[in-house]
């Protein structure tokens, strides 16, 4: 294994940065530095480091760990993970994993190095173990499940990740990797934006009579999410997802930039987000994260409801909206329909700027207990564009009494199920509205997958299952037994192809948060 030089550790940094964007100069210290970090950080921060030891245990030398250690697989090396703290306010600096091969130990350094409480830096400067530091890797991590409680923040948040090796005698005696997170060891704002997805069950009037249309349910989902964060900058500039996901953060930071009449920009970076034309609301949830994030970086308290408008969203469901603002299933009431201030004909969101969010007329919590299996098929990209508003030309105004079952499914079923944790009920109104008013053109509108995935995930043991809004993802909702559904829904996709995700509802909304 080669050591980077220090050109090629400057390049590094430059790759980081064009994913994460600029770097601090602590942040590019703690990647560089062939020194102790553990004097680094006490120098840093004016405390005292102190580590917190979460495993510690003899192993064999995995194919990476021997690579690194110059060992044979198999050998037993000491593999330690550990929390290196601020000593005085406790936050977690650094999380580290080391390995250690056992037959280059001396019995007195082992000993030291099997206690929960030194520093390697400090344990190597006991022994007076003359040493080097060689630099094999750095790079760009996510959070995942055990950082992201380690740091509190979102799993899909970047880490900054470097690994090394220690030399003595010219044989590897540790191989580290050192993990923190980008928001850490800098002096600059940072704005994180952790904004929730949605399934849409349904649009409710597509008709008009009634002097309302649209409205509709929903629900908030855990995952998939949006992930930015956004820092002050004279101009806009994205960094991160494809080519379409940063022309929406741009055209939605443009748009809270003008409107707002902020006094600057900012440098963005998107860490993850929902598929687009998926049917889960990833336009949405981008373009409110995008204004959000601004708004807090220059201090304007602004509505989620004014921050919809400002980049055009909410003009026919509400669902995404309210999702981001509170979470939880959702209904709304729709928009006036055929008279001053209200909607003269049948648009989607994206066709409908300039038209306020409808109001939310009840916001439920989603039973914890429930699960949420997504499927979402590797066929063409859901309705959107010039194609959807044709499709809600044609085929609006729907019949007047399939409106009045879907109501009637919402408001004495649906939501009654949920209230009184009835699943089977609940479920029985989901697999109902989907042969009924604008949901039925939707469906009917398909690849002939999603009936299959719908009929085979409710005969595998769902309670209910969906096209959300336009698809091409199908949910299923269930408590126990959703391994069943999960491999139903795997089979029917076959050589097809697509993504497959069991997920929870979420009761709360965006996270919006200054470091």
């Amino acid at each position: 294994m080669e050591p980077l030089t220090a050109d090629s550790i400057v390049e590094k940094i430059r790759e980081i940065e064009q994913g994460v964007g600029r770097l601090s100069p602590m942040q590019k210290v703690l990647i560089g530095t062939d020194g102790s970090v553990t004097g680094l950080l006490e120098m840093a921060t004016g405390h005292p480091v102190t580590i917190t030891t979460l495993v510690q245990d003899v192993v064999g030398a995995d194919t990476e760990a021997a690579a690194a250690l110059d060992i044979e697989q198999g050998d037993e090396v000491n593999y330690r993970v550990v929390e290196l703290k601020d000593g005085v306010t406790g936050e977690v600096l650094i999380y580290a994993v080391s390995c250690t091969p056992l037959r280059r130990l001396k019995p007195e350094f082992r000993q030291d190095l099997m206690r929960a409480d030194i520093p390697i830096g400090r344990i190597l400067r006991r022994h007076r173990i003359e040493s080097r530091r060689e630099i094999t890797d750095a790079r760009v991590v996510r959070a995942g499940t055990d950082l992201a409680r380690t740091f509190n923040v979102h799993r899909c948040e970047p880490m900054l990740s470097r690994k090394y090796r220690i030399i003595h005698r010219e044989e590897p005696l540790i191989a580290i990797e050192e993990i923190f997170p980008c928001t850490a060891f800098t002096d600059e704002i940072r704005v994180l934006v952790d904004a929730p997805s949605r399934i849409h069950i349904t649009l409710l009037d597509m008709n008009g009579a009634s002097g309302r249309v649209d409205g509709g349910v929903g629900v908030t989902l855990d995952e998939p999410g949006c992930v930015l964060d956004a820092r002050k900058a004279a101009g806009i500039e994205v960094r991160g997802g494809d080519e379409e996901s940063r022309r929406r953060v741009a055209d939605a930071a443009r748009a809270a930039k003008e409107t707002l009449g902020l006094p600057g920009g900012a440098e963005i970076a998107l860490h993850a987000a929902a598929r687009h034309h998926a049917g889960l609301g990833s336009g949405t949830q981008v373009a409110l994260a995008t204004a959000a994030a601004l708004c807090r970086l220059y201090e304007r308290d602004v509505s989620v409801c004014d921050l919809a408008k400002v980049v055009g969203r909410g003009g026919t469901s509400g669902i995404g909206t309210a999702a981001f603002e509170q979470g939880g299933f959702i209904l709304d009431g729709g928009h006036r329909f055929g008279s001053p201030g209200g909607k003269d004909d049948f648009r989607p969101s994206a066709a409908s700027r300039g038209v306020a969010p409808p109001p939310v007329l009840a916001r439920h919590r989603f039973p914890e207990d429930w699960r949420i299996l997504l499927v979402t098929p590797q066929v063409g990209a859901g309705a959107h564009g010039r194609g959807e508003v044709d499709i809600f030309r044609t085929h609006c105004p729907v019949p007047l009494d399939e409106v009045r079952e879907v109501c009637h499914e919402v408001l004495m079923r649906m939501i009654p199920g949920l209230v009184e944790h009835d699943l089977d009920l609940f479920g029985s109104a989901i697999n109902r509205t989907q042969s009924l008013g604008f949901k039925k053109v939707e469906v009917g509108l398909q690849h002939p997958v999603i009936s299959s995935l719908l009929e085979a995930t409710v005969q595998a043991g769902a309670a209910g299952a969906g096209l959300s809004s336009f698809g091409p993802t199908v949910y299923a909702v269930g408590d126990s037994g959703m391994q069943d559904v999960t491999r139903a829904a795997r089979e029917v996709l076959g050589e097809q192809g697509g993504s497959v995700l069991l997920t929870r509802a979420r009761n709360s909304g965006a996270s919006v948060r200054a470091e």
